[in-house]
This record gives C-alpha cells, sequence and structure tokens, in this order.
C-alpha cells in the first residue's frame, strides 16, 4: 500500500463516518420533534381525553428515548472519528504504515 492511497483512504473513512454523524443529527432532530409534539399535543388536550393523554405520552417517551439512544450514537461517533483522525497522524508522523 503506498501512502497515496493510506492518505486516500483514511480521508474517505473520516469523511463517510462524519457524514454518518451528520445522519445521525438529523434523526436526533426529529426525535426531539417527536416529543415537542407529544409535549405539545399533553399541555393542549390532556383534559379532554384520555386519549389524548396517552398518545401524548406515547410519543413523549418515544421521543425521549430514541433522543437518549441517537446521542448516545453521536457520542460515540465523535469519539470514534477522533481515534481514526489521531492514528492517520501518527501514522502520518512516524511512517508506520
Amino acid at each position: 500500500m503506498t501512502e497515496q492511497e493510506l492518505i486516500k483512504g483514511y480521508e474517505t473513512e473520516i469523511a463517510y463516518q462524519k457524514h454518518m454523524i451528520e445522519n445521525l443529527g438529523r434523526w436526533f432532530n426529529l426525535l426531539f420533534l417527536i416529543a415537542s409534539i407529544g409535549c405539545t399535543l399533553f399541555y393542549f388536550f390532556h383534559k379532554d381525553s384520555l386519549v389524548w393523554t396517552i398518545l401524548s405520552g406515547i410519543l413523549i417517551i418515544l421521543g425521549l428515548l430514541g433522543m437518549l439512544l441517537f446521542g448516545y450514537g453521536i457520542y460515540k461517533g465523535r469519539r470514534n472519528v477522533n481515534r481514526v483522525i489521531e492514528d492517520f497522524e501518527y501514522k502520518l508522523k512516524f511512517r508506520n504504515f
């Protein structure tokens, strides 16, 4: 493997992982929207019907649990990208390939 192939491979991998983190961020925003809709439904309609209360509770719980899951994925993804970048810099610095 030549040095140019190694550099191109690392750059491709870093770009791909950053793109996947952006995708997780989009899902996180969608789940935040779902939780917000659930909160809004609960605020306005909790006295009207038990169905609205249950539906809003489900949306809130679904949104919050999803936000926790995707937030954790974003956190681990960023840590992984930083590790790949550190490994890449180490290999370039000491030419260990």
